[in-house]
């Protein structure tokens, strides 16, 4: 789990810890100092925290004039017993929004497990973006993981797509190829 790091090839495009409208403003980061941990397993310094003991994020690019944001995730998604999608919502999400974030793109495909729980926060930021204009779209997540996310239908709230080759994009052309496709799916 160590060596999983947040991609970082659009470092030199956008960094979290610079925007000061991240909620990722200021943090500094070590390369050497392995303090977090999802299931007693050391991750990567690079992971940002945002308040769940068993995922982590790393914000990857947020675009304020196209409305969107890129975000990894990394490890157990739990909302049976962490209330995870509580904590996001409130935490990063509502932070997002207040700046104009209106489409979400979140890369799981190393969200190792998910548990569900109450659908009120999924139903909430869905019912949020949507009266903007906006969705929420889920990439890569494991089928494993897929299998809770779709018997609790919360694929009606989070789009699940696949985009394996998502690394080989910039981030515009990726935002632009996700939201022609949901205007497809959604016939908009």
């Amino acid at each position: 789990m160590h060596d999983i790091e947040p991609y970082y090839n659009w470092r030199h495009l956008y960094t979290a810890e610079e925007d000061e409208r991240s909620p990722f403003y200021g943090r500094t980061y070590s390369e050497f100092e392995f303090s977090q941990t999802v299931y007693n397993y050391y991750i990567h310094p690079q992971w940002d925290e945002f308040g769940s003991r068993t995922l982590y994020m790393k914000e990857l690019y947020a675009d304020y004039e196209l409305n969107f944001v890129i975000i990894e995730l990394l490890g157990e998604w739990n909302d049976a017993i962490e209330n995870d999608i509580m904590t996001l919502k409130r935490d990063v999400i509502d932070n997002m929004f207040s700046q104009g974030i209106t489409k979400y793109i979140l890369i799981a495909e190393n969200v190792l497990n998910f548990h569900s729980g109450d659908r009120d926060y999924y139903q909430e930021w869905f019912d949020e973006v949507t009266d903007e204009n906006g969705w929420i779209v889920m990439l890569n997540m494991p089928e494993s993981s897929q299998h809770d996310f779709r018997k609790k239908k919360l694929n009606y709230y989070i789009e699940l797509m696949e985009m394996p080759k998502w690394r080989t994009y910039k981030p515009e052309d990726m935002f632009r190829q996700i939201d022609e496709e949901l205007g497809k799916r959604l016939g908009i």
